[in-house]
Parts: C-alpha cells; structure tokens; sequence
C-alpha cells in the first residue's frame, strides 16, 4: 500500500485505549491520526504511545476532518448505529465494535448506507482474522473430523462488581448476548457457514434489564448446538466441535494472547496433535485486512451480512425465551 489508511478514533473507552488504538497504530497500511474525547485526562495515555495523535474535542469535528479516512466507533453499543451513519454521511469508512447493532433489523440500514456510499463498513469481529479460526473451518471443511455433530462453546466472565459497567446497564445496551454471545454463537456460523434452523431451548437471568447468563441449545441443519456466556461465572472460554471420526477443541477461541496462546487440539481416533499459533495479534490482522480492503478492494472476512446472521441469532434467543 503507497498511501495508508489514515484512522480516527471516536471516543477514548479503555478497549480502544488497551486494544484497538494501539492495533491500528502498529498494524501494517494504516496510521493511527486522531482521537475525539472532551477528556485531556483520557487522551494522555492514547497520546503516550502515539506522540503525534490530533485530539478533537468533538465528534463530529473529527468526522469533518479531511485528513481522515476512515473511523473506529468503541462507543457504548446503543451508540453504534447512530455514529455508523453519521460516519458514512462524512464520507469515512467505518469500523464498529460489536455488536454493531442491537436488533438485526438496525443492520439492513446500516447495509443500505454502505452499498450507496460505496464505503466500507464493518463489524469489528476479529476471530474472523485469526488464522486458527482459518483453520477450524478448514479441518471441518476437509472432513478431518468426519461429520460434524454437535458444537459446544463456553465464554464467561464475572464483572458483577463493576455496577457502573456499561455491560451492567440496560441504557447503553449492556448484557452478555451483545458482548460475548456474538463470540458464542457466531463463531459456529464462521466455521460451517449454516443458520440455525431453531433454537429449540434458552435459559435467559436477567439482572437489571440486562442479560448477564444465557445458555441455549440450538438446530443447525446439519448439526446441534449448545452454548453459555455469562458476566456472572469464573473466567473460562472454549469451543468443541464434536464429529463422527474426532473432536477440535479450541482452548483460547476469542480472547488470544490476552487469556491464554492460541490453541487448537484435534483429537482424532489414532492420536492426538496440538496447533498453536503463538504471538498472533487478531486485532491488527483485523485492521490490515481493513485496510486492503479500502485500498485494494480485498475480500473481507466478516461482511455486514454475516453480522447480521449472528444478531438474526440472537434476536431468535430472546424471542424464544419471551415465548
């Protein structure tokens, strides 16, 4: 790429500060150059690793900025689709946090201001960009396991002490469904490409107004599923896909590096090999395939359209639960 992509970031949340911001200015073809917060407090540490970083005061002046192609929007989730099209309307292309929507239907909107503009817009989903997922879906794919049966998949964390958490808060579209169910139940339609065709159970607690422990179990065409995320159990995440002939267990499936190396073990009739992929930093891959992208027209990883999927999914979650 001759020319980078040059980012802003609308707003200084801590993932952005810890994370994101810090990914785009490492990763290959882009240029972290500005930041929207009123806070010179939080702005420091962004401007800590990146000295030369322009910080406005304001959202929209930054959207205004010329020197600006495209933008990171880590707001609180009912924000999302709202700063999406201002975004677009600037002329940038966008990068949302999941989930980028709080219903599926938000999302044809979103997708409606993408194809008029031309620009790219995307949900910012970066198990998508990591080579192990590559791989399960290849494995499954080739027939390593043999039919594919069941999928079990586990990701929770206990945040009921942060009160003020804005996952703990029904007014900026908290709960465990739109922070890690996306993960849960998305990562299943990542690797085989199916819908569900039912959830056939759910079992929702809400504290609050907000989902904070979900488990369901569910139809896809060709295999069942199961899955719980909560905010309220120990640290634990994992995904099993179960076939006729082996099992692929995924021992860090979202949070690499972070909570533990990335690590595939595939247990198969005869023997048993472990895959790891050491040191791969997903959010960085998530933004250089972002940028070739923008400058290259590449193929994306998780389109708008998948998204939507997985918020089609959980939609039916809550609706099965309500009913």
């Amino acid at each position: 790429m001759t020319h980078p992509v040059k980012w802003g970031v609308l707003g200084a949340a801590k993932f952005a500060r810890e994370f994101m911001a810090r990914a785009i200015h490492e990763a290959e073809g882009a240029q972290l150059v500005a930041l929207a917060t009123s806070s010179a407090e939080k702005a420091a540490p962004f401007q800590a690793f990146c000295p030369e970083l322009e910080v406005f005061t304001d959202y929209d002046a930054l959207l205004a900025s010329d020197s600006i192609d495209a933008i990171y929007i880590p707001l609180p989730n009912h924000l999302h689709v709202e700063w999406a099209h201002k975004a677009m309307d600037a002329g940038k292309h966008v990068l949302v946090e999941k989930p980028i929507a709080m219903t599926a239907g938000e999302i044809d909107g979103v997708i409606a201001k993408r194809d008029a503009t031309g620009l790219h817009c995307a949900e910012a989903y970066m198990i998508a960009h990591h080579p192990q997922w590559a791989r399960v879906r290849a494995l499954v794919t080739e027939g390593v396991i043999g039919d594919l049966v069941h999928v079990d998949v586990a990701f929770s964390y206990n945040n009921a002490a942060d009160t003020g958490n804005i996952r703990n808060r029904a007014d900026t579209g908290g709960g465990a469904a739109g922070d890690i169910g996306v993960y849960a139940f998305g990562c299943a339609r990542l690797v085989t490409g199916q819908e569900p065709e039912a959830i056939t159970s759910t079992r929702v607690v809400r504290e609050a107004g907000v989902d904070v422990t979900t488990e369901i179990t569910a139809k896809f065409p060709s295999f069942a599923y199961h899955g719980i995320i909560s905010m309220r159990m120990a640290p634990y995440q994992e995904a099993r896909f179960h076939g006729s002939k082996g099992v692929i267990v995924v021992k860090t499936p979202f949070n690499a590096r972070v909570a533990g190396q990335a690590e595939l073990e595939i247990r198969l009739s005869d023997h048993t090999r472990i895959e790891t992929f050491p040191a791969i930093n997903h959010y960085a891959l998530q933004v250089e395939n972002f940028c070739r992208t923008v400058r290259e027209g590449a193929v994306y990883p998780w389109d708008l359209e998948n998204a939507k999927g997985t918020q089609v999914m959980i939609d039916a979650v809550f609706a099965a639960d309500q009913g």
